[in-house]
């Protein structure tokens, strides 16, 4: 009898041990890094922080009634900051790498996306070769750093921590082109950019955007749970044809 008490008492400690990340997860209020100037993903505007990224966390933190704060930082401080845990998830148009994947964890891919090439309206710049010898703007810490080296080896990189910075650069003729993630590029030339510049062609595609967590964190199972409910009942549908003009393919 005692030894059946013993092994149930041991049975039910084993199960509160392994519930108890979860119920952490939960409980706990998440620190969640987003760099908040990559339109139309994360953007201020009107002192709030919108854009498709911060919605779609809101109505997974919603769906999987998670508690959390947003922490606008960098993009390049946000995998270091996932690797010594100061933070808890990172939503900032995060494409899944092999390399990111050996140190942070990803949810499943919640975004295709590519890279392009933006360029001033009168500019005969159309492929990634007509970049070469060119003045060319990227944003650091991003992919698109190591494509320009690799495939456009004498394009004359100028780095920037901030896209929009970058962008400027361009409407004052300081730079010849910029090269980033299609739809901010996108968004950019149909909006501020309208009738200045132009999207010229498309570098690469197969790019995928996940949401961005330390090794091993509990809360990846708990995010695509809810990301796959999203799209099940809809809801990714409106955020995604809301900022994007158009239902995902």
């Amino acid at each position: 009898m005692k030894f059946t008490q013993a092994l149930k008492a041991a049975t039910l400690g084993l199960v509160m041990t392994l519930a108890a990340p979860m119920t952490h997860a939960a409980d706990k209020t998440l620190v969640v890094a987003t760099d908040t100037a990559f339109v139309p993903f994360e953007f201020k505007q009107d002192g709030k922080y919108t854009g498709f990224d911060i919605q779609l966390w809101e109505a997974i933190a919603k769906q999987a009634n998670l508690q959390y704060k947003l922490q606008p930082m960098d993009f390049n401080g946000i995998i270091p900051g996932l690797q010594t845990k100061s933070i808890d998830a990172a939503l900032a148009g995060i494409t899944i790498r092999e390399d990111r994947a050996k140190v942070v964890d990803f949810s499943d891919p919640y975004y295709e996306s590519g890279l392009a090439i933006l360029a001033p309206e009168a500019s005969t710049i159309k492929t990634a070769k007509d970049l070469d010898g060119k003045t060319v703007a990227v944003k650091t810490g991003t992919v698109v750093v190591d494509y320009m080296k690799a495939n456009v080896p004498g394009a004359k990189l100028k780095l920037f921590p901030n896209i929009d910075n970058a962008f400027l650069e361009l409407a004052t003729g300081r730079i010849d082109a910029v090269v980033h993630d299609t739809p901010n590029v996108q968004y950019y030339a149909r909006t501020a950019g309208a009738g200045k510049v132009k999207v010229t062609g498309s570098l690469k595609s197969g790019d995928f955007y996940g949401i961005a967590f330390p090794k091993g964190s509990e809360l990846v199972p708990v995010v695509n749970k809810a990301l796959k409910e999203l799209k099940a009942n809809g809801t990714y549908d409106k955020l995604y044809e809301t900022w994007f003009g158009k239902k995902p393919e």
